[in-house]
């Protein structure tokens, strides 16, 4: 009998395995577009929407790169923004649970229209976005 030595499936989270199950840079900058574009149609994120400028072009550039970093690709929110802390970018716009739950809910729809992304990624992704999300929150 031959044991085998090569390494199992990774799991997301792990190295760039999130970042390949996203479709890489293309596949996060369209689920971020999908994203914002909730953020017009949900009638519960109008108030988030109205924290962004009307122009999301930044919004969606600043966040595409960084959930590229945070899923294991190139590092490109610090090669041209430089370092990110989650709280303190967030500071000066009052977070309670209501924006918390809009921007998961914008979240959770954008992922849906992710039909490439298997449905056990999303659920991951969901849950793991609820950290930062929590990390936002400046205020009950």
């Amino acid at each position: 009998m031959q044991i085998s030595n090569a390494p199992g499936p990774k799991a997301y989270g792990q190295d760039d395995h999130s970042f390949q199950t996203a479709g890489g840079i293309d596949g996060i900058r369209q689920l971020v577009t999908d994203f914002y574009q909730q953020m017009d149609v949900i009638p519960d994120a109008s108030h988030i929407r109205s924290l962004h400028p009307k122009d999301q072009e930044e919004s969606i550039d600043k966040l595409a790169r960084f959930l590229t970093g945070w899923m294991g690709g190139p590092s490109l929110y610090n090669e041209k923004y430089g370092r990110i802390s989650i709280p303190a970018a967030h500071q000066h716009i009052d977070i309670g649970n209501a924006e918390r739950d809009a921007w998961l809910g914008c979240m959770k729809q954008a992922l849906d229209m992710q039909k490439s992304y298997p449905q056990d990624f999303r659920d991951y992704l969901m849950t793991q976005l609820t950290f930062p999300a929590n990390m936002c929150r400046n205020r009950e």
